[in-house]
Formats: structure tokens, C-alpha cells, sequence
């Protein structure tokens, strides 16, 4: 009588399971969720609000290893990706599978059932349009890729004050907004640096089907788009001055950087143009939102 093989263990360790959460990623979800919930004009029981962010940031990771699981392929091919848990050989794409759907299903039934159904609903739909329509579809199909796709990163906030609130609004389509339109210059400037990785990987990144120089026009527009964006929470008067004022001064960095990208186009000075706006990306991103933050938590600071 013959049996079937039993299944061998995973050899995974603890950390590599942490790897296909994408945790530097996952910071940045937690952080502008965080704001999200902070800056709603209602108030969410303490436990609830962190209910609320655990569940955003198990979704965002659940995205990031069902991302993982699909691009093997490609990972294997690049060479900033080629050490990641599956293409390396530590965790089997079946283990990375499972582990995606079971914390996509935990995070938006436990964030349904602890706090209220539009925000599980959006997160669900968060994971859903990362995973599939960005992953699965636009990333191989389409040079507009990180433009469409960039709306799965945008809804943190957004789902963190409909946790609160239990719907959506202006202030929070605003936060949306700043995040989807700094994602193609923030990407498309790495992109610039690893055009060749994506090349390799057949990934029809926009420098990989357009050109270089197409890249630094449309991240030269999608910055001039932004830097208006990132003003519009104050001009509107849902922020204190100390938000306006660091809005403006940001703003205007990113678009003198956006332009040297323009600018500079060959050799080294254009690999140090691309490589400063993405560093400054992060930055810029990162300053608003703390701003955002600080204002909530500090009245004074308004």
C-alpha cells in the first residue's frame, strides 16, 4: 500500500516570513494610516484604534506576500529582489501563498467584525487591487503601472478614518490624493537607477518603454501636480500654518529636484539627480504626514 510523502516542514525562519510582509513598506502603511485615524474628527475607543491599525498593517503585509508569492519570477531575475525569500529558496511559493490569504482573511473579518464594515470593505478592496490588478495585471502589462497601482499604497488614511468616522471625506480624499500622485515620481525615479534590472526582468517600467528622458518629463509633471496637492489641506483650512508652512517649503524642494532630474540627463550628475529626488521622496512624505500627526496630538501646534 503505497502513501502519499508527507510534507516536509517549511525551512523558513521567523524572519523570512517577516521579509514577505515587506516591512519597510508596511511602516509607511502603519504611519499614514496612524494619521488617518488621528486627524478623524470623531473619537475611536483607544483599543479600537489600535485593533484598527494592526488590522491595516497585517493587510498591507498579507499584499506584500501575495505580491511576492506572484513575482518570483521576476524577483529571481533583479538583483535588489533576487535575495528575497522565495526566489532564494527558503520559503515555498505554496507557504507564501497561504500565509497571504489567511492574514488578508483575518484582517478584514477581525477589522468587519471589531469596527465597522467600510473600513473592512475598503481594506479588502485595498488588498484586492494591490494583489491582483496592480501584481497579477498592470505591472507586466503596462507602463502606467505605478500610477494606476498607486492607489493600493493611498488608502491607508483613508481607511483609517473611515475606521473612526465610518465614512469617507473630503480631508481624507485629500491624504489619498498626496499619496497617489507623489508615487510615480517617487518610483519612476528609482526606476530611473534600476531601468536596466526591469529591462532584464521584461517589467515594462516607464523608462524601459518610453525612455529615460519621457520618465523625467511625466516625473517633472506628476511633481508639479503635487506640490499644490500637499499645500490643499491648509489652503483648505483643515490644517494649523505650521502644516502650510512645511507644506510649502517641502513642495518647493521636491519640484527644484524634479527639475534637476529633468535636467540633468546623462552620466553621473543624472544617476545624482534620480537618486536624490527618491531619497527626498520619502522624506517629503514622511515630513507631511508627521506634521499631520503633531498638529492632532498637540493642540498648541495648530
Amino acid at each position: 500500500m503505497s502513501h502519499a510523502p508527507a510534507a516536509q516542514p517549511s525551512e523558513g525562519e521567523v524572519r523570512d516570513f517577516v521579509a514577505l510582509l515587506k516591512p519597510r513598506v508596511m511602516s509607511l502603511v502603519i504611519f499614514t494610516a496612524l494619521v488617518g485615524i488621528v486627524r478623524a474628527p470623531d473619537a475611536l475607543h483607544p483599543v479600537l484604534a489600535a485593533v484598527s491599525l494592526l488590522c491595516i498593517a497585517i493587510g498591507a503585509g498579507a499584499s506584500g506576500a501575495l505580491n511576492m508569492w506572484w513575482d518570483a519570477d521576476i524577483d529571481a531575475v533583479m538583483t535588489r529582489t533576487r535575495g528575497r525569500p522565495i526566489p532564494a529558496g527558503r520559503i515555498a511559493p505554496g507557504e507564501a501563498l497561504a500565509f497571504g490569504l489567511v492574514l488578508s482573511a483575518g484582517a478584514v473579518m477581525v477589522l468587519g467584525l471589531a469596527v465597522n464594515l467600510l473600513a473592512a470593505g475598503l481594506l479588502a478592496f485595498t488588498i484586492f487591487f494591490y494583489s491582483v490588478v496592480y501584481t497579477m495585471w498592470l505591472k507586466r502589462w503596462t507602463a502606467q503601472n505605478i500610477v494606476i497601482g498607486g492607489a493600493a499604497g493611498a488608502f491607508p488614511p483613508m481607511i483609517g478614518w473611515a475606521a473612526v468616522t465610518g465614512h469617507i471625506s473630503l480631508e481624507s480624499i485629500l491624504l489619498f490624493m498626496i499619496i497617489f500622485f507623489w508615487t510615480p515620481p517617487h518610483f519612476w525615479a528609482l526606476a530611473l537607477l534600476k531601468s536596466d534590472d526591469y529591462a532584464r526582468a521584461g517589467v515594462p517600467m516607464l523608462p524601459v518603454v518610453a525612455g529615460a528622458d519621457e520618465t523625467r518629463r511625466q516625473i517633472l509633471i506628476y511633481s508639479v501636480l503635487l506640490a499644490p496637492l500637499g499645500v490643499a489641506p491648509w489652503a483648505l483650512g483643515f490644517t494649523g500654518i505650521g502644516y502650510g508652512i512645511a507644506s510649502l517649503g517641502l513642495g518647493a524642494m521636491f519640484l527644484i529636484l524634479a527639475v534637476r532630474v529633468w535636467r540633468q540627463r546623462q552620466g553621473e550628475p543624472a544617476k545624482t539627480a534620480a537618486r536624490q529626488l527618491f531619497a527626498f521622496s520619502i522624506l517629503y512624505l514622511f515630513a507631511l504626514f508627521a506634521v499631520l500627526l503633531v498638529e492632532a496630538v498637540l493642540p498648541g501646534a495648530a
